[in-house]
């Protein structure tokens, strides 16, 4: 039998006013049986001999897969501005982001 009390519908209620959620009669049914469920899943991980398991943040070895950062050769600047609707001291010109108009 579990070491962890049965969660009640009363128990589900009260986490519910503490969450501030209004919840139908159905849903402090449903939710109070899916909780025990958490909550017995918690109690079985809690109950595995975990001694000379060490730490980790994640299951498998992580490993960067990206690439060098290298230079390489690009657009041409002048060709790509050349193309722009506006353009201001050999950069791009946008409109100011308060919806103010170039």
């Amino acid at each position: 039998m579990s070491a962890v009390k049965r969660l009640t519908r009363e128990d589900a209620a009260y986490v519910a006013r503490l969450a501030r959620l209004d919840l139908t009669d159905d849903e402090l049914d449903l939710y109070a049986t899916q909780l025990a469920g958490v909550l017995e899943h918690a109690e079985q991980v809690a109950a595995l001999t975990t001694s000379g398991v060490e730490p980790t943040a994640h299951p498998l070895p992580l490993c960067n897969v990206l690439r060098e950062d290298e230079t390489r050769p690009s657009l041409d600047r002048e060709e790509v501005l050349s193309q722009a609707p506006a353009v201001e001291d050999h950069r791009f010109k946008v409109p100011k982001i308060l919806g103010e108009a170039p």
